[in-house]
């Protein structure tokens, strides 16, 4: 199935939600408190968490590829303090990279949208990988 380029696989919640969520933890936030402030259950929001974080290290790697595939020169993100934060740092340093090269195409696409359309809707999905050539692809 086709899903738009804001939807996960798998996700009742758009990208730009579960996005949110991530930066938050990224933050500090405990999942109860970044639940409150999105309005859903807590045990939704962690769900979402313990995903990411279970996939955060491929995905760290995977968006750091992407990003010096992109950038002649690219600003590497220091480390955030934890596997959650590096990874979410360099989603947004990548995601800024595809905007960078290809403004015209994806003006307007949130980082959160420019990861899902490069995992395939597959961000939080269980073994899926980043790639990082596809024809298929908007840009």
């Amino acid at each position: 199935m086709l899903l738009p380029v804001g939807v996960l696989a798998r996700r009742a919640d758009v990208v730009a939600v579960i996005g949110a969520a991530l930066v938050w933890a990224a933050a500090g936030w405990g999942h109860r408190r970044v639940a409150e402030r999105l309005g859903r259950p807590a045990t939704t929001v962690r769900g979402w968490l313990r995903r990411f974080v279970g996939r955060a290290g491929p995905l760290r790697e995977a968006f750091t590829v992407l990003l010096c595939a992109l950038d002649p020169d690219p600003r590497l993100p220091e480390p955030a303090g934890s596997l959650l934060a590096d990874a979410v740092a360099v989603i947004v340093a990548a995601a800024g990279a595809v905007v960078r090269r290809w403004a015209s195409v994806v003006f307007g696409l949130s980082p959160w949208q420019v990861a899902c359309a490069v995992t395939s809707g597959g961000l939080l999905a269980p073994g899926s990988t980043v790639e990082l050539i596809n024809t298929s692809r908007l840009w």
